[in-house]
């Protein structure tokens, strides 16, 4: 019914009226970021992607199409209470109504938020559907309820506080102290069912800052000459065929200030590095746009040589496999790390900024940095995944392949399978987003592999960012939430045929 009231062509071009939710504050900006209560001791009561395809019938060539089993659905979901299943498969019934979510973008970003009375109820209808099925609560305490259940069917938890883009130093201080103590509260978590903490690096230096960082950077690439006084030990942040466009000009030198800031940053992830070493739980550090995503990646890597376990990374990078320059820059820090002997691991995602990072790049008189075709994302994320599983393979490295892709998802299983890697070696990990692909995340930890839901939280106005990704997106994987609804109405039904029986 709701395609026919609100037509498609009626909201067409909404999409151009809504700020980007990647690049722009939104009405819900001001939110403290430190703004959650309880912790994991209290008494209790998991790409970025772009459009995938239904690949559950395909043929490839190295395929294994009985690695994971889509056919026994009691199997599959026998760790799903049935209220949790009619839940999920509702909501994702939701999302994947275009005009529901295009109007809803709008909404959300419109005036009528700031009315304290429509805030309340679009507010209230958020939490109860989207909110619920996609984050694991507004505080430590509800997040170790989400936590426990995922650990007793057999998933682990990529814990992350739903904070970005900080506006000044007092906020990274604040997003840093929740950082902190969201590693500290993994030590009462059942053993190991933490896989990983997630920090971003907006929330700990401002964007402002690091697209200063990256503009000298680029231009360190084209000028080698260039000094950099502050620039620390890294590995490669760019390849040959890396863009460059963002930085037209020679920018001027960080002042004094900017550096001082970039020094408070370089602590700031200190502590965090510190207090997972501390805890034993690794940290992983999410991808942006090209725009930052140099100074990110600056980051992460000039940690991740400081910090490991012995033979172990504790930093993981991202590596969006939708840029055409993903494999040659994956490989070219993967070479360099195993050089300096620094073990490292990487995060491979499809990526999230696909329609701003072509608009930038058409608005500058270049050529998109982002794959021409979703078959050749596909074909490069494969082309990642293998080269990672080899490389594991020999006794180097680590990578989690963040996918909702069924294809992809059978290549690596298989790949992994004929080079002998399975749960035995932490070093390969599968994550989907929580409360998407559950198919493929069951299926891959009934074949053997250690399995991670991205878990968000905080309040409901904070994340209200990530929700809005998540349904946006969701039109885009409609293969995977269309073939997940499939595989959940077949298990009701069968659930129902014995409940009658």
């Amino acid at each position: 019914m709701a395609n026919k009231v609100f037509g498609p062509k009626l909201f067409k071009n909404l999409g151009f009226h809504v700020r980007r939710l990647n690049s722009a504050p939104s009405p819900f900006s001001a939110v403290p970021p430190l703004n959650f209560t309880g912790d994991f001791n209290a008494v209790p009561n998991l790409v970025e992607p772009t459009p995938q395809i239904n690949n559950t019938t395909t043929h490839h060539p190295h395929i294994n199409n009985n690695i994971i089993n889509f056919n026994d659905v009691k199997e599959l979901f026998y760790s799903v209470p049935t209220t949790k299943l009619i839940r999920s498969s509702l909501t994702l019934q939701m999302a994947a109504i275009e005009p529901m979510v295009d109007l809803g973008m709008w909404v959300m970003n419109s005036k009528l938020m700031e009315m304290p009375v429509f805030r309340d109820v679009m507010l209230g209808f958020v939490k109860n559907t989207f909110y619920e099925h996609f984050c694991a609560g507004k505080d430590l305490t509800e997040v170790r309820r989400t936590v426990m259940n995922l650990s007793d069917s057999g998933l682990k938890a990529m814990l992350d506080y739903g904070v970005e883009h900080a506006t000044e130093n007092e906020s990274c201080e604040q997003s840093t102290t929740a950082f902190i103590q969201t590693i500290e509260s993994t030590k009462s978590l059942p053993q190991s069912s933490a896989s990983f903490v997630v920090a971003k690096i907006t929330a700990i230096c401002t964007p402002r800052l690091l697209k200063r960082m990256s503009d000298l950077l680029r231009w360190e690439q084209k000028d080698p000459s260039l000094n950099l006084p502050w620039k620390r030990r890294t590995l490669p942040l760019f390849a040959e065929s890396s863009p460059v466009y963002h930085t037209s000009e020679k920018p001027e030198p960080l002042t004094v200030e900017e550096e001082r800031d970039l020094e408070l940053a370089h602590e700031r992830l200190k502590k965090i590095c510190e207090k997972c070493l501390e805890h034993d739980v690794p940290l992983l550090i999410d991808a942006e746009d090209s725009t930052i995503q140099p100074a990110i990646d600056y980051f992460a890597y000039s940690a991740a040589i400081k910090y490991h376990k012995d033979d172990q990374p504790l930093i993981f990078g991202t590596i969006q496999a939708y840029l055409k320059d993903a494999k040659e820059r994956m490989v070219m820090a993967k070479k360099a790390a195993e050089k300096m002997g620094v073990p490292m691991g990487f995060k491979l995602v499809r990526g999230a900024y696909m329609c701003s990072e072509k608009a930038l790049a058409s608005s500058l008189g270049f050529n998109s940095p982002i794959h021409d075709s979703i078959e050749q994302t596909h074909a490069c994320f494969n082309s990642c995944a293998e080269f990672m599983i080899e490389e594991i393979a020999s006794g180097s490295g680590a990578v989690v392949l963040a996918t909702h892709n069924i294809e992809s998802g059978k290549l690596a299983a298989t790949k992994a399978i004929d080079l002998g890697i399975k749960n035995e070696r932490q070093s390969l990990q599968f994550a989907q987003l929580y409360g998407m692909a559950d198919g493929l995340s069951f299926g891959l930890r009934n074949a053997g592999f250690q399995v991670s839901k991205y878990l968000p939280f905080g309040p409901v106005e904070q994340i209200m960012h990530y929700l809005m990704r998540r349904a946006e997106e969701n039109r885009g994987m409609l293969s995977t939430s269309a073939f997940d609804r499939q595989l959940m109405r077949k298990e009701l039904s069968r659930r129902l045929e014995v409940a009658t029986s």
